[in-house]
């Protein structure tokens, strides 16, 4: 009977960019999606969309890498290799990075021979040379020198490595094409190349997903249909309707010590092929966390590591399975669902509400977060574009599906849902874009179908029909202290709605410097910040003042968000970075300089200290001040359950634990999820030294009769 053990670790990631106790940088991401596995003794190296995980195998403890706490250039893992020396080669789709334990180092075109910065597989020879597959070509890496394979200058069929082997002989076996296409597989002896596709081999399929070389030299070759072995004379081809094989998408191999192969497959699960028999695992009859396999790894004591996620939904995780259990490991550093953040308000108690793309809405009070998706909520899709939310807390929430259709806009209150659409209500189109609420509350929405206001009972819509709307499809709203309503559109620019009247400004009648306005926001003179689509930032009080790529710091000229701190700086989301504008300064954010974990930035808001919570491939936090620890109390951290004092402390701690309540221990751990020291906890007033820990921000895990709790501590 198998067993099923769940461990859930929960440790914010910190950034190293500043002091360990204000760190500038912190990024939260989800790390479902694991794309690639390597062993190092008692570690498993993880790589996931959301960062590189050192995961203990012992204790199941993880250490988060990301862009904000680490030299890691992106959080995008796709591959990894380690050297004999165990430094970590780290590919990510802004570069390759060297990782020694201590010391990062990063390749990348403007640095290096690399020839492209998404690297997609890395192998290392017997002689320690790094052969390194991109969207550019096959680079090779001396540890000096460089030198690059591609369509110009060798027998590769497509500059696309998708994928590399390296067999005993030292010939590399490479699979090439692009993301949704293939080329076949080449071997390269070091002086010969030799294509293999489905005009002159027994290949299945030309787009080779990943290869494996048994201990007889077969190559085991997966593609997406079907399963190919090679003895270096014949084919073999195993498949969904000769064999035992789940899924004819092969996407991951491994084969153990005793010559099984472990075949990971797009939709059917984890198969193991003995030779003669077939043994299928899926989601129905093992602890596999989604039927999608990725990735696997098998280690020296023969358990077998799985990375699972689907692609369309991007669930999965990773589990280790020794033949007989299954264990579900935590390689996220938060709650977030998905890494792909679309939307950001923060209510009036500082919870912030982020809305995702096929990961549903997120709530993050500081320390607990909430996931609210179609499966345990009102929300009729996952997918979340724009949010507000009113003077009474309820928050107004637009939804879209996967391609772009929509569906309507929500209403929470924190208990109930109440969807509206356009079968149900006066809503002009189920795209909505933007959500603004006026002094007196009335909702004004802005759809692919016209804008729309709703008082709470009444809806009246404005169009190109009936108003002054120059083009239907809005896409940003603000209101002005004098309730006038400025209006974005796609392509007819931008409409002012004083009540009654309606004036419309263009590229023809004014500043304005494109007819597509993604966002506006308005400073406290009253002049309007308008981000347009490629045209740069307009400013516009009485005057117009455009800034772009030509006349100023700003890095890109297609403007997502733009967000005002209280200092009056404008905080500009671009798609290559973040810039900062204090009205002459410019200071521009990216990911070669800072801790975004992305450049094309969707939603920025700033909370009461002035951090700015920004919304791209992952949840990124900025202050330039220091991020506030933000423990609750500043002298005891209380549960409902537990007190931990003093706190902040520099000598010993004490647990209070309440009647009723059972903790069996502790653990401390440090700002980049290192467990430091652990504590059996033999009574319920229990106390413990830190005097030994250097000062800064530290984590207290307590594994409870109920879970596991987190709290904050500060060392001073």
């Amino acid at each position: 009977m198998k067993k099923l053990t769940l461990l859930l670790i929960t440790i914010i990631g910190i950034t190293c960019y500043t002091n360990a106790q204000n760190p500038q940088w912190l990024n939260y991401t989800n790390g479902d999606v694991i794309n690639t596995l390597a062993e190092e003794g008692d570690d498993m190296w993880v790589g996931t969309n959301g960062g590189l995980v050192q995961l203990d195998k012992t204790t199941g403890i993880p250490t988060f890498y990301n862009c904000a706490n680490s030299g890691l250039p992106a959080n995008s893992v796709g591959s990894l290799a380690i050297d004999e020396n165990g430094t970590k080669w780290i590919g990510t789709n802004d570069g390759l990075a060297a990782f020694d334990g201590t010391n990062w180092t990063v390749y990348n075109t403007s640095n290096s021979g690399l020839p492209d910065n998404d690297v997609n597989s890395i192998a290392i020879d017997e002689n320690g040379t790094k052969w390194i597959g991109t969207d550019g070509g096959l680079a090779v890496f001396y540890g000096i020198n460089w030198m690059v394979y591609n369509t110009s200058n060798s027998g590769l069929p497509s500059n696309g490595i998708r994928l590399l082997a390296i067999d005993e002989n030292g010939t590399k076996w490479i699979g090439t094409g692009g993301e949704m296409w293939g080329t076949g597989l080449t071997a390269f002896d070091g002086s010969n190349w030799t294509v293999y596709n489905t005009s002159n081999s027994g290949m299945p399929h030309n787009m080779v997903n990943s290869i494996a070389i048994d201990e007889n030299g077969t190559k085991w070759i997966g593609t997406t249909d079907g399963l190919a072995a090679f003895d270096g004379t014949n084919w073999t081809v195993y498949n969904s309707s000769n064999t035992g094989l789940p899924d004819n998408d092969v996407t991951s191999i491994a084969i153990d010590e005793n010559g099984t192969k472990w075949i990971g497959t797009g939709e059917g699960g984890l198969a193991a092929f003995d030779g003669t028999n077939w043994t299928v695992y899926n989601t129905s009859n093992s602890g596999l966390p989604n039927n999608s396999v990725r990735s696997i790894a098998i280690d020296d004591s023969g358990i077998k590591w799985i990375g699972a996620w689907n692609w369309n939904s991007y669930e999965g995780g990773l589990a280790a399975f020794d033949g007989t259990n299954w264990t579900v490991y935590n390689t996220s550093n938060s709650g977030l669902p998905v890494n792909s953040v679309r939307s950001l308000a923060i209510d009036e108690n500082g919870t912030k509400w982020i809305g995702t793309h096929l990961g549903g809405l997120a709530a993050f009070d500081g320390s607990n977060w909430t996931v609210y998706n179609t499966s345990n909520s009102g929300l009729p899709s996952n997918s979340i574009r724009s949010i507000a939310i009113d003077e009474n807390g309820t928050k107004w929430i637009s939804t879209w599906g996967e391609y772009m259709n929509g569906y309507g806009l929500v209403a929470f209150d924190g208990t109930n849902w109440t969807v509206y659409n356009s079968s149900n209500s006066g809503l002009p189109n189920n795209k909505v874009t933007s959500i603004a609420i006026d002094d007196i509350g009335t909702k004004w929405i802005g759809t692919y179908g016209g804008l729309a206001a709703f008082d709470g009972t009444n809806w009246t819509v404005y169009n190109t029909s009936n108003s002054g709307l120059p083009n239907n499809s809005v896409r940003s709203l603000a209101i002005d202290e004098n309730g006038t309503k400025w209006i974005g559109t796609e392509s007819g620019g931008l409409a002012i709605f004083y009540g009654t009247a309606w004036m419309v400004y263009n590229t023809s009648n004014s500043g304005l410097p494109s007819n597509t306005v993604w966002s506006i926001v308005i400073d406290e003179n009253g002049t309007k910040w308008i981000g347009t689509y490629y045209g740069g930032l307009a400013a516009f009080g009485t005057n117009w003042t455009v800034y772009n790529t030509s006349n100023s710091g700003l890095p890109n000229n297609r403007v997502n968000s733009i967000a005002i701190d209280e200092n009056g700086t404008k905080w500009i989301g671009t798609s290559d970075g973040l810039a900062a504008f204090d009205g002459t300064n410019w200071m521009v954010y990216n990911t070669p300089n800072s801790g975004l974990p992305g450049n094309d930035l969707n939603a920025i808001a700033i909370d009461e200290n002035q951090s700015k919570w920004i919304g791209t491939n992952g949840l990124a936090v900025f202050n330039e001040n220091g991020i506030p620890v933000g423990v609750k109390d500043y002298y005891t951290t209380q549960t409902e359950n537990v007190i931990i004092y003093p706190n902040p402390a520099s000598n010993n701690v004490s647990l209070v634990i309440q009647p009723g309540f059972e903790v069996t221990f502790l653990e401390i751990i440090n700002i980049q999820g290192k467990l430091l020291r652990q504590y059996e906890v033999s009574n319920n007033n229990f106390s413990f030294n830190i005097s030994s820990f250097p000062n800064g921000l530290y984590f207290v895990r307590l594994n409870t009769s109920k879970g596991i709790e987190v709290e904050k501590l500060i060392i001073q």
